[in-house]
């Protein structure tokens, strides 16, 4: 029983730091239906925030929460960047982003090498992550705990977002109908720029959380992004709710294959359960209702 309580724990922490990486993509992807491959660099991009914020504000215990926004504002505008200057040419155009964007991620893989070095760099753990917590006979280590409360608070943000505010409505219309919404006045462009905002933004939040549990350095994002697609495609395009419950399923999977397998056959294991999963249910746990003028 032991033994089960620590690994969905410790899976739990894992699949929160993909949900954060997901949301993001859930967002974009769903809306826009852009393969974005250089999302996991913008978690690269919020990683070195956190590292960047430490050098000029030397407390740890204050630096890493100052570095949750400059992380959110840096990705998010290096996503804006991107969708003004590259994605808006090649909507429904998947392969091509999927190309160009990939390029893109290898260029800001290089870039990263350049400014900080092919090393891997250190962000000081604050003093309050310190310790462990008893919880069901386990002692979950507050470092874990804290990527999982971040990403239910950024989950319960986009949640009262999406839900109660004028832009979530104008997202959810963009979805269901981008000819429909443009028809009642909502400028679709606008949404998707905001929207890839938000989305790269959250990335880079996930990048602060990530850097509790890896280590920051520039091909760091790679490790996450296939993983936090195989999420958004599990839960069903542009599902907040699936990514929630595949990310945290897919988390909790992984850490059980690992527990009774060597890493590398867990990693194999568990995407082709998702394989075989998606063979079943291409259409993953919840399906995108939308509507067509014609």
């Amino acid at each position: 029983m032991d033994v089960v309580i620590s690994q969905v724990f410790t899976g739990a922490s894992y699949g929160a730091a993909l949900l954060l990486i997901a949301l993001g993509l859930a967002l974009t992807f769903g809306q826009m239906g852009v393969i974005n491959m250089a999302h996991g660099e913008f978690l690269m991009a919020g990683a070195y925030s956190a590292y960047l914020t430490q050098k000029v504000v030397t407390n740890a215990d204050v630096s890493l929460l100052l570095a949750i926004p400059v992380a959110f504002l840096v990705a998010g505008l290096l996503g804006l960047v991107l969708e003004v200057a590259v994605i808006q040419w090649m909507y429904h155009r998947p392969l091509d982003t999927l190309l160009v964007t990939f390029g893109v991620s290898l260029v800001l893989q290089q870039a990263a090498k350049d400014l900080f070095g092919a090393q891997a760099v250190a962000v000081t753990a604050p003093s309050w992550l310190d310790g462990q917590i008893p919880i069901l006979g386990y002692r979950y280590p507050l470092s874990q705990l804290f990527i999982l409360v971040l990403a239910l608070a950024c989950l319960a943000g986009i949640a009262v977002l999406l839900k109660y505010t004028s832009f979530g409505r104008d997202i959810r219309a963009t979805v269901q109908s981008r000819d429909l919404a443009e028809t009642v006045g909502v400028s679709t462009r606008r949404v998707d720029r905001l929207t890839f905002f938000l989305g790269s933004g959250l990335a880079g939040i996930a990048g602060v959380a990530v850097t509790r549990i890896t280590a920051t350095e520039s091909t760091m994002g790679s490790e996450y992004i296939i993983w936090a697609f195989l999420v958004v495609v599990a839960g069903g395009i542009g599902q907040i709710k699936g990514a929630v419950i595949a990310a945290f399923g897919l988390g909790i999977l992984r850490a059980f294959m690992t527990y009774f397998t060597d890493g590398s056959m867990a990693v194999v294991l568990t995407f082709l359960i998702v394989v075989v999963f998606l063979q079943l249910r291409p259409q993953g746990l919840f399906a995108v209702r939308t509507r067509s003028l014609v």
